[in-house]
């Protein structure tokens, strides 16, 4: 069953994927070598907590943290530890929140240091993908042209897309229908109607597109041990243009800021 949000229910989740936007700008202030994923995923409980929102992923099907942080191999679900990060680590940071009974979700992929130019290629395209796939992601249109969108994009490239890990609705559940992958073709797949809100979050990778589970029951990473980069909007399909409800405008702002120390 695919849930059509009101105008009104949508603003609710912009509200949501606003504190998950600031709660990645938050970490963008403090991601740096020697910092671990456990300081990093205090700083987002705290900061999630004192803007009246719920970390929406703590102990979410029994996840133990806060933050999802996925380190260089690592592709998604990765649980924070007290490690801390090193120079040319790159690391995916995915966070929800639940606020007036809605989720937002959001990731954003950061590099610690100065990181290898081909891996920086990477996560640059996988970012390109992601706003790809948001551009399709119209009434009419279908989850095909998104994932198509992505797919082409990366593959011409020389990336490949993680196929078992998709995108997802998402509302008053964190995960609802549709799945959305980052693959497709175009014209075929669900039909997109306004009120359909999703989350849509390539995972794309430098090496192999194959995928395992590591023993914890959670992180997920490339079987060849290759980069994979991460990156995810929730988005509410509207006609003529898409309405991103996150951002990583703070995450940027940041950014922008200490490169131009």
């Amino acid at each position: 069953m695919i849930y059509l949000k009101t105008d009104e229910e949508i603003e609710l989740m912009r509200v949501s994927n606003q504190i998950v936007a600031k709660t990645l700008g938050e970490i963008a202030k403090v991601i740096k070598p020697g910092v671990s994923t456990l300081e990093l995923d205090k700083i987002a409980e705290a900061f999630i907590r004192d803007n009246g929102g719920t970390p929406a992923f703590l102990n979410y099907q029994g996840f133990p943290n806060t933050l999802c942080t996925s380190i260089n191999e690592h592709v998604v679900h990765g649980i924070p530890n007290d490690k801390p990060l090193k120079e040319g680590d790159v690391v995916s940071v995915d966070c929800g929140v639940l606020k007036n009974g809605f989720f937002g979700d959001s990731a954003y992929t950061f590099m610690i240091g100065e990181v290898d130019p081909e891996v920086k290629k990477l996560l640059d395209a996988t970012k390109d993908s992601l706003y790809k796939g948001i551009e399709q992601a119209v009434e009419n249109n279908r989850l095909g042209d998104v994932g198509h969108a992505i797919q082409k994009h990366t593959e011409d490239l020389g990336y490949t897309v993680v196929r078992e890990m998709v995108g997802h609705g998402i509302g008053k559940n964190l995960h609802e229908s549709p799945e959305v992958p980052n693959y497709g073709k175009k014209g075929n797949g669900t039909k997109l109607k306004t009120g359909m809100v999703i989350a849509i979050e390539p995972m794309i990778n430098l090496g192999k597109r194959q995928i395992v589970q590591e023993n914890d029951g959670w992180t997920i990473r490339t079987a060849d041990k290759k980069v994979s980069a991460h990156y995810e909007h929730t988005v509410a399909v509207r006609k003529g243009k898409a309405d991103i409800l996150s951002s990583f405008k703070f995450v940027e702002e940041v950014l922008h800021l200490q490169s131009e120390k």
